[in-house]
């Protein structure tokens, strides 16, 4: 499974004529595998646990470097922590809420298009950022 994840990210990657460095490749696999978005601290965990840890300023220039190809997006919690998703088509990631659970602090990517409100006369709408908060599954069946 971890190949199929890295030739993904790789082909991903080279999509948008880059270069598939083994940096990018390795974290844009991270969030390919990732059932919720992943904190900074959270990936470099993870890449540590695998034995193949990353450089803190490396990963963060990595996540923006996605971010900026549109192959992840960026979206910060209530406890103001940035966290990334793979973007899954999204384009700008404008398309879609999110979910933050209240009990275990993880923040998802609702797969439905969020309409955005209305706004009045002359406003331009560049960006929505909508996310719904409650308790997830697994928070909602433990208690």
């Amino acid at each position: 499974m971890v190949s199929s994840l890295s030739d993904n990210a790789t082909r991903l990657i080279e999509a948008r004529a880059a270069v598939a460095t083994a940096a990018r490749v390795q974290v844009l696999g991270m969030l390919l595998a990732a059932q919720s978005a992943q904190s900074h601290h959270a990936l470099m965990a993870q890449a540590t646990a695998a034995g193949r840890p990353l450089d803190k300023v490396t990963l963060y220039r990595v996540l923006d470097w996605l971010v900026e190809q549109g192959l992840a997006h960026s979206v910060t919690g209530q406890d103001r922590v940035r966290r990334f998703s793979v973007s899954h088509g999204h384009a700008g990631h404008g398309g879609h809420a999110h979910f933050e659970c209240d009990e275990c602090g993880r923040l998802f990517c609702l797969p439905e298009p969020a309409a955005p409100p209305a706004t009045p006369s002359g406003f331009e709408t560049r960006r929505v950022d909508l996310t719904l908060h409650g308790r997830c599954a697994d928070c909602t069946h433990t208690s």
